[in-house]
């Protein structure tokens, strides 16, 4: 009697090296790679979040210069207040204009870098990662210094490239406290941080699309804290901007501190969304229409297990591998009805046994 499990055959590519007759070992990989496979990601991941940090705030700060400059010279050409900043009456063109930079490149960056190293590019996105165990603390290390560098070199390369002042500090305006000023960059980053944690930690069908919200969180948080602390949200874009222009205002903090208590906002909601266990609330929302036509979730599960999406792979790999052990020539997926009939839904974290 054989025993199958589809953790053994899916993928392959994850198959231990010892199962495919590669030697193992210490010395396994002496001789060819100067570094463990281990060092060499950690490695990949930090180059993938300076390069990716340093392309998300450069356009956004390219943007921010852009907008800043117009709305300056529209000051002076119309004897207004021109200090080195916005007209403290909001113009929401500008406003505008600065979280679309910010949401727009943070949406299309970490599309491009989320496979690589995650696309977290914020020192307080880091964070929380690392304290729902996402990341590694090693990775959480190399991603910070990574982000911190990158937010220098992008406020650099902005201001050698285009005309004018560099003109992308975050300040407080329009009569901010430093309290306010606090508590609007905490839940600020508390929008963005529980975003990211439930659209890309949370797995789900439509993960992959993560992105799209995560550069609208970002959009719909500077739309607000633009005008008033100048929208961080990230201590790498404040600092970055601070060491070039060799100006850090006395309460700089409050854009190390204010994140770093959303970043602690989020991760309170987020436990308690999976304490509470938020999948048998309204079950059924990743299934497609064939999915739930065959497993229909009860109304009022009691726990997450009871309306978890069917792994209808899982069962067709299981079916091809029953009958190709019994000699069937019946096609794989005819018994998959049955099977999700059976058995209702996937157990978390076991592979599927097949018996014959």
């Amino acid at each position: 009697m054989a025993r199958f499990s589809t953790h053994n055959i899916l993928p392959l590519h994850k198959k231990e090296a010892s199962t495919n007759g590669a030697p193992t070992g210490r010395g396994a990989n002496a001789g060819n790679k100067p570094f463990t496979t281990r060092w060499r990601n950690e490695l990949v991941a930090a180059a993938a979040e300076f390069a990716g940090t340093f392309m998300f705030l450069f356009f956004a700060f390219g943007g921010t210069q852009v907008a800043n400059t117009a709305a300056i010279a529209s000051d002076a050409a119309t004897a207004g207040q021109s200090n080195g900043s916005i007209t403290q009456a909001p113009n929401t063109s500008v406003l505008l204009f600065i979280a679309l930079s910010f949401g727009f490149s943070l949406m299309v960056n970490v599309w491009v870098f989320f496979r690589v190293s995650g696309g977290l590019f914020n020192p307080a996105v880091t964070l929380g990662l690392y304290l729902i165990g996402a990341i590694s603390p090693v990775r959480a290390g190399f991603c910070f210094l990574s982000q911190m560098l990158a937010g220098m070199c992008s406020a650099g390369i902005v201001s050698a490239i285009l005309p004018g002042p560099l003109n992308v500090s975050t300040t407080l305006g329009y009569g901010t406290s430093i309290a306010r000023g606090v508590f609007l960059e905490m839940f600020l980053t508390s929008l963005l941080v529980f975003t990211i944690f439930m659209l890309a930690a949370e797995k789900h069908k439509a993960t992959f699309l993560a992105p799209i919200g995560i550069g609208l969180a970002l959009f719909v948080a500077e739309l607000v804290g633009v005008f008033f602390t100048g929208g961080s949200l990230n201590p790498a874009r404040s600092f970055g901007p601070c060491v070039v222009t060799r100006n850090f205002p006395g309460y700089h903090y409050i854009y190390w501190f204010g994140p770093l208590m959303g970043t602690l906002l989020a991760f309170g909601m987020y436990k308690i969304v999976k304490l509470v266990e938020y999948q048998t609330v309204n079950p059924g929302q990743d299934f497609d229409d064939h999915e739930a036509e065959l497993f229909k979730p009860p109304t009022n599960a009691s726990t997450a297990e009871e309306v978890a999406r069917p792994n209808v792979a899982a069962i067709a790999a299981e079916e091809a591998i029953r009958n190709a052990s019994r000699g069937s020539t019946s096609p794989p997926l005819q018994n998959i009805e049955s099977r999700l009939s059976r058995e209702g839904k996937d157990q978390p974290g076991a592979a599927h046994t097949v018996r014959d």
